[in-house]
């Protein structure tokens, strides 16, 4: 969808009905002004004459500015070359060291329409145009003269910066009720998959293993496909990381996840955890390792889980399985036998990210807990 297209477009349809209102109201100041002072004209049929047009173009520019389809550069184009031309043509109606200019305060309707449009570019820019048209034809710049330049050409870039905001909060605020929204339904449809589909996938992956035979090759496709689900449902709630070498350690770790053979439950924060890429790529590689012993130890029928939980400068993940536990001492044996794959795979990778690794172990399971600092 095209960026301007939906809230944005909406907002710019409001700004520009509010403008409406405005030329209304500065098209009724320039008339009584003119018929106020019409004995300062030097060509009075022509300067009604003028004003007539001005009138006419008011009434056409409220009718093109509200339709999208005609509200083109061409129109904004014109309508500042009317109110620079309209501004031009005061000497000659009127008498020299004139005070006024014959629009007066209209040309706001052509400064505004470009500051909506755009935005402080477009204003700045319609400002310094109408105020040269302004400025050229005096004599004589008096105080009162610079002081409604100076205003113009604040003005304009503050009403573009203005409307320019307006819009990038609509745009935020439509994506952020889609992702409460979609949220929500994922959260339903969860609800409903998890109630169903899941518990019957874990029914006939437990009555496969029992039964053996063909049920079993039957039961480990069920619980392949209920891991698969599981965590397609969690990865519908991981939102891309933003642009840079910022990756999501939430949506890598899901994605590790599921490839890995060990059945694993994970649980991560609701939204994208940005990292740095390589302390995603070691911590991810760190989670899998943890993994990989639940494998090589207790074997493929052994569940493991994943909890990730993002603080303000770190992010814990702890690592449990279903297994035997680690018997006392073998951690420390096994380094000391030359095997380093707990303490360079693990405890190596967190280390050199700044970060700790603890493992606790019993007849229960055993459990990883590493942290890793965000920064």
């Amino acid at each position: 969808m095209h960026p301007r297209a939906d809230s944005a477009l909406a907002v710019e349809d409001r700004l520009y009905s509010a403008l409406a209102l405005v030329r209304v109201v500065v098209t009724v100041n320039m008339v009584g002004l003119n018929a106020y002072r019409r004995d300062s004209f030097a060509h009075p049929d022509v300067a009604l004459a003028v004003v007539l047009g001005l009138v006419v173009w008011t009434g056409a520019a409220i009718w093109l500015y509200g339709r999208p389809a005609t509200r083109t550069p061409a129109l904004l184009v014109a309508d500042l070359l009317i109110a620079v031309a309209a501004i031009a043509v005061t000497p000659w109606l009127k008498s020299e060291g004139f005070l006024a200019t014959l629009p007066g305060f209209w040309v706001m309707g052509a400064l505004l329409a470009w500051a909506i449009h755009w935005h402080w570019k477009g204003g700045l820019v319609a400002a310094v145009v109408l105020s040269v048209a302004d400025l050229l034809p005096r004599q004589v710049v008096d105080q009162g003269n610079y002081g409604n330049v100076f205003l113009v050409v604040i003005g304009g870039p503050i009403v573009g910066y203005l409307c320019e905001s307006l819009q990038r909060m609509a745009r935020e605020r439509d994506e952020a009720e889609r992702a409460a929204a979609a949220a929500e339904e994922r959260t339903r449809l969860a609800r409903a998959v998890h109630d169903g589909v899941l518990q019957v996938l874990a029914m006939v992956q437990r009555q496969g293993a029992a039964s053996g035979g063909q049920w079993a090759e039957l039961g480990r496709l069920a619980g392949e496909q209920e891991r698969g689900l599981r965590s397609l449902i969690r990865q519908q709630d991981t939102v891309p990381a933003g642009a840079g070498d910022l990756v999501d350690l939430a949506g890598a770790l899901e994605a590790m996840a599921t490839a890995h053979p060990v059945r694993v439950e994970v649980a991560t924060p609701g939204g994208a955890v940005p990292v740095d890429a390589h302390v995603v790529a070691e911590t991810v590689a760190a989670v899998k390792a943890c993994l990989d012993n639940v494998l090589a130890h207790v074997g493929p029928d052994a569940t493991a889980w994943v909890l990730a939980e993002a603080g303000p400068g770190a992010i814990t993940i702890s690592v449990r399985d279903d297994g035997p536990g680690i018997a006392p001492g073998r951690l420390h044996q096994a380094e000391a036998e030359g095997r380093l794959g707990v303490a360079s795979s693990i405890r190596g990778r967190v280390e050199a990210l700044g970060g700790t690794a603890t493992v606790q172990s019993g007849e229960w399971g055993t459990a990883w807990e590493l942290a890793v600092p965000l920064a």
